[in-house]
């Protein structure tokens, strides 16, 4: 499918989706948020799409937040609707049974920064910047950044960025674990396909059921957490990725995975 603000691609079954609005620095209008959604959505349903890349097109930003002209004028019941379908799209990315991972190749601001929270793993190029700039324009982040900065830097962190809207680098964005690594800007692209390709290369079904634990047993407590992570480990038992797996090891060769 032809997008507008969107570059995608499709190969070896990983889809790459590149914001494209360089002249803007990739901000969030809601016309690319509405890309976004369906090109989510439509990786969702393609039996091809293994696994999803977001990144920003070109060299200076992943993306600059929000649409700022769009904001401006709304009222507040307006507001509402615009952060929830923000949230919508973000959640979209977040709930999705196939792993996501944000290619940070600059700016990402506000709403971008908001974006890769949302993303299963972060890769940041080393001249990334990041940052959640809204409390000097007299607003807040809107899009979900708020319930997951605090789970991903903790609680004092969080405060101290959101409260100063201070510009944070990659590697300290890395310190901190909102980035997961940082790799040279001319390496970004490749290191991140890499990583995807040895993802891939594991038991899809192993995969997904791992991103559910994790994601769904940040929610629980501790002791729901454990028995929801028993029955998931034991529904891999029901499969016949387990046992090639685990033969293909004792045999001392390569699984051959099949996603049954």
């Amino acid at each position: 499918m032809a997008y507008n603000n969107l570059l995608t691609n499709l190969e070896e079954g990983i889809y790459t989706i590149s914001i494209n609005r360089p002249d803007a620095l990739n901000a969030l209008s809601v016309a690319v948020l509405t890309e976004l959604l369906e090109a989510i959505r439509q990786a969702k349903d393609d039996d091809e799409v293994k696994l999803i890349i977001i990144t920003g097109h070109g060299e200076k930003a992943f993306a600059a937040g929000a649409d700022i002209a769009e904001m401006r004028d709304l009222k507040a019941l307006e507001a509402r609707e615009y952060s929830l379908f923000g949230q919508g799209v973000y959640k979209e990315i977040e709930n999705i049974d196939k792993p996501t991972i944000a290619a940070i190749n600059g700016y990402a601001l506000g709403g971008g920064c908001e974006l890769i929270m949302a993303c299963d793993i972060r890769i940041a190029s080393e001249k990334a910047k990041l940052a959640l700039p809204e409390v000097g324009l007299g607003i807040i982040p809107g899009w979900g950044g708020m319930h997951r900065l605090p789970r991903l830097i903790g609680k004092g962190q969080s405060k101290f960025y959101v409260f100063t809207g201070e510009m944070m680098t990659a590697a300290e964005a890395h310190n901190m674990g909102l980035v997961d690594k940082v790799v040279p800007a001319d390496e970004l692209i490749e290191y991140t396909k890499k990583i995807a390709k040895t993802i891939l290369s594991k038991a899809p079904i192993s995969i997904k059921v791992a991103k559910a634990v994790i994601d769904k047993g940040m929610n629980m407590d501790p002791e729901t957490g454990i028995d929801y992570l028993a029955e998931a480990f034991a529904t891999i038992f029901s499969t016949e990725d387990y046992r090639e797996g685990l033969t293909a090891f004792l045999e001392k060769r390569k699984a051959d995975f099949k996603n049954k």
